[in-house]
């Protein structure tokens, strides 16, 4: 493609469990400096209203809706959990450009969260599973105390029916992907996020734990810009 007639992809932040698209509030304006459009979603699955939990399948819905509604390219970044149904929802639709996993599950056909988990986390259809306890040191090393005490309160259940559907398609096998990896990450492992990176096309790397977004929002906002260019 020409320069021409190359047309900048708007970024699409899609976020993990049990949180919500409030945790990009420090990303955002980074990559807007930078010149890029921004969009993002809420996941169902993550949700305060238990009765009518939604799956990864929803949530994929969610996203695919998202797309539809943007005009020109999108290039997705997901994070966490939130690599499953980016992944799922890509597969089927026309303007992704670019899939980057942000300390992601960049899973195969037939994968789930749980399938993933060796049996750290529940499976079935229904109920929800609160925050990790321990989310200061899973979720936010790194963030400085005032940073953290904010995200933990806006932390809502996940439901445990998104932890078990599988994958029915890979759109990282038809979509250029990229790979952030977090070296620090107590939540993703580093050796984990390795064997998950080498199915994308690049990977980089982030001296950072498993929310950079909230501890180094420029540095991932120029690593995003690389991982969208290169």
């Amino acid at each position: 493609m020409s320069a021409d007639t190359y047309r900048q992809p708007t970024i699409l932040l899609v976020h993990g469990a049990w949180h919500g698209a409030w945790c990009w509030g420090k990303l955002i304006p980074e990559l807007e400096s930078r010149g890029w459009d921004v969009a993002t979603v809420d996941l169902p699955s993550a949700s305060a209203e238990a009765e009518h939990p939604a799956g990864m399948h929803d949530d994929a819905k969610v996203i695919r809706e998202k797309l539809a509604a943007i005009d020109g390219p999108v290039a997705v970044v997901a994070h966490s959990y939130g690599g499953i149904p980016a992944t799922e929802a890509a597969a089927k639709a026309n303007n992704v450009s670019r899939l980057i996993y942000l300390a992601a599950f960049q899973l195969e056909e037939g994968d789930s969260l749980a399938s993933q988990s060796g049996g750290a986390l529940p499976s079935g259809e229904t109920g929800t599973l609160p925050p990790n306890p321990e989310h200061r040191e899973y979720f936010y090393n790194g963030v400085t105390d005032e940073d953290a005490a904010w995200a933990a309160e806006q932390l809502v259940p996940q439901s445990i029916k998104s932890f078990s559907e599988p994958l029915t398609a890979t759109a990282w096998k038809n979509v250029e992907s990229r790979y952030i990896v977090c070296e620090l990450d107590n939540a993703l492992p580093l050796q984990f996020q390795q064997g998950l990176a080498a199915r994308s096309g690049k990977s980089y790397q982030l001296p950072a734990g498993h929310s950079a977004f909230l501890s180094l929002p420029a540095e991932l906002a120029e690593t995003i810009a690389v991982a969208l260019l290169d």
